[in-house]
């Protein structure tokens, strides 16, 4: 590495792109920008993946955006399930509490 630094502040341009990518990778994927409906409830999320669905088939999002955004809706559904099962059992200890 100390070569390859020594020959990009000579002047090597592809040493200097060496270090950079070493630095700086690359950025993989891009920023998509499409509309989804508010992920409150379990019930907002078919529209989401209804919309990322669209979103595919219009040729918007590639196969791999399509399900790295899928991914993401699918967290927000556990999170949303977790929270759903946590007010649950929290309700039913405070229902034994209560006997």
């Amino acid at each position: 590495m100390r070569k390859v630094q020594e020959m990009a502040e000579a002047g090597d341009m592809r040493a200097a792109e060496l270090l950079l990518r070493r630095l700086w990778p690359e950025r993989k994927g891009r920023p998509v920008e499409m509309e989804l409906p508010a992920l409150n409830t379990t019930a907002d999320l078919p529209k989401a993946m209804a919309a990322v669905a669209a979103e595919m088939a219009a040729g918007n999002l590639s196969p791999e955006e399509a399900a790295q955004v899928s991914a993401v809706i699918e967290a927000q559904r556990r999170a949303l399930e977790t929270q759903d099962l946590a007010a649950r059992i929290a309700a039913i200890e405070a229902r034994e509490m209560a006997k």
